[in-house]
This record gives structure tokens, C-alpha cells and sequence, in this order.
């Protein structure tokens, strides 16, 4: 697969289910790419999270619910994910991993005091 394919599969992937995803790539470019292909190249992306260049003083944080289907006749069931941006400038997705949110904001440079925006429900707490 070319370089290009992949961002392509990549890209489409990040907005689609893996099987629109494999019709859209069929029909923008002709090319047929599985829908379990495009789940193998996104699990084997190493998607790293950015390092403030900065101190930070303002994180926001926001989350939500997404719902996955389960095995067939098994129905759906719902999980957490979370966004964070720091300084208006990084950004960050945890996907049913409070704990993983938390060490990244602590492992950043927070000055004193540190403006926290979200909706108050985020359950995650930040130390300076």
C-alpha cells in the first residue's frame, strides 16, 4: 500500500466506520481495501501525544460516550473518551483511560494557578 493510500485509509478511517471507510476508498480511488485492513492500520499506528513547548496555565477537557457494537445478537454497549487541549494549542483523546489523561496533563510544565475549563463532570483532578 502507497504512502498516500494509507493517510487516505487513515484519514477517512478517523471519521468513518472501517466499512464505509472501505467503500469510500473503493469509490474515491478504485482501489479495494478491506475493512479489516483499514482496523489493522489504524491499531498499528504508534499515535504519539504532543509535549507542551511551553509551561502550560490552561487545560480544557471535555468527554463523552460512544457507542460500540458488540458481537452479533450481543447488542451495544456504551464507553468513556475524553479530549484535552492544553494551552488552545495541543490536544490529546483518552479513550476509557482516565488515569492515562491525568499523568499526561501532570507531566506537562503546570504553572500556578492553572485554569481548568470542561463541564465539571470530567472526574479527573490535576496536580501542580
Amino acid at each position: 500500500m502507497s504512502p498516500l493510500l494509507s493517510k487516505c485509509c487513515l484519514r477517512l478511517s478517523a471519521n468513518e466506520s472501517y466499512q464505509n471507510t472501505e467503500s469510500e476508498i473503493e469509490a474515491l480511488t478504485g482501489v479495494k481495501v478491506s475493512h479489516s485492513t483499514q482496523q489493522k492500520l489504524v491499531l498499528e499506528q504508534d499515535f504519539q501525544l504532543p509535549q507542551a513547548k511551553q509551561s502550560v496555565s490552561e487545560v480544557s477537557v471535555d468527554g463523552g460516550k460512544v457507542r460500540l457494537r458488540g458481537k452479533p445478537k450481543q447488542g451495544c454497549y456504551w464507553r468513556d473518551y475524553k479530549a484535552i487541549r492544553l494551552q488552545g494549542i495541543y490536544y490529546g483523546a483518552f479513550f476509557d483511560d482516565n488515569q492515562s489523561l491525568i499523568d499526561y496533563v501532570n507531566s506537562q510544565r503546570l504553572v500556578n494557578p492553572l485554569v481548568c475549563l470542561g463541564d465539571g463532570h470530567s472526574g479527573v483532578e490535576f496536580g501542580i
